[in-house]
């Protein structure tokens, strides 16, 4: 949804909105230090590992030397700039460490319809990254029917780009919010949920959804959110679903602060979650 050329890790939507990556280099993470890419790191706080129920997520924040592509995949990449393969390389390399988890043999992971993952068959899975931030999340379709994750500096949206994320009864909670818990950056953290939102549906859709097609409610006490569907929704164990529950965590690691949501959607979803029509 965001516009962003990513084809490989992110769904393509129609309205442009700037994100955290941008495939020539521009628009750098918003760190300390010097050097390009993530910087290493000690173990800090985890992002979001752990946030979503039956999901495998491995996350790095640092991008390591000499990762294994395969021909296939290298390919894809090849004209790119040290950067973009640089960030390739390494989500692909969580991405095959979380199907390990689940005893999934490695193989390329290429980009199907749309520019989303091709997941191996009983699998569900989404892939993100952010300037220092890379993540893979997947589950077995038996428990998890699809996953959506997405994950940004915790920083404002750049001017004028909130008008385009966010409907206005969306803006007046976002003033709420940033009144009473100005640490969040929660015109990003709706404009992630909404990344995930869409990245959850496409798999089972089959189609790109705007920004308008659902409208994201946060809750900073829980840490999760809800959204809600302006159109149909997948349909999942024989019911359509058109409001999903997801989890979102702010963490900072190193002085560099980022937020991150994610949605996972259980293979049989539960009646507050699904509406047959």
């Amino acid at each position: 949804m965001s516009g962003i050329p990513e084809p490989d890790l992110d769904i393509h939507h129609p309205m442009p909105a700037p994100g955290p990556t941008w495939p020539d280099g521009t628009n750098p993470a918003p760190r300390t230090g010097s050097g390009p890419g993530p910087r290493p790191s000690p173990a800090g706080p985890d992002l979001l590992v752990g946030t979503l129920p039956d999901v495998v997520v491995i996350e790095l924040f640092a991008d390591p030397p000499g990762i294994h592509l395969y021909p296939e995949e290298a390919e894809r990449v090849k004209r790119a700039v040290d950067k973009r393969r640089r960030e390739f390389a390494t989500v692909r390399l969580c991405a095959r460490r979380a199907l390990a988890r689940l005893g999934v043999p490695p193989g390329p992971i290429l980009p199907g319809p749309g520019g989303a993952p091709a997941w191996p068959e009983g699998i569900a899975g989404s892939m993100t990254h952010c300037p220092g931030y890379r993540a893979a999340a997947v589950a077995r379709t038996d428990a998890v029917a699809t996953v959506g994750i997405d994950a940004e500096p915790n920083s404002a949206l750049p001017r004028g780009v909130e008008n385009l994320v966010a409907s206005p009864e969306e803006r007046r909670t976002l003033d709420r919010l940033t009144l009473s818990h100005p640490d969040v950056a929660w015109d990003r953290l709706l404009f992630s949920a909404k990344e995930s939102t869409y990245k959850t549906c496409f798999p089972l859709m089959g189609r790109m959804l705007d920004f308008s097609d659902c409208t994201i409610v946060p809750d900073p006490e829980r840490g999760t959110f809800t959204s809600s569907l302006h159109v149909p929704g997948p349909v999942v164990g024989g019911h359509r679903v058109n409001t999903f529950t997801g989890r979102w965590r702010t963490v900072v690691r190193e002085g560099v602060e980022y937020v991150a949501t994610g949605i996972a959607v259980p293979a049989a979803p539960t009646p507050m979650m699904s509406e047959n029509r």
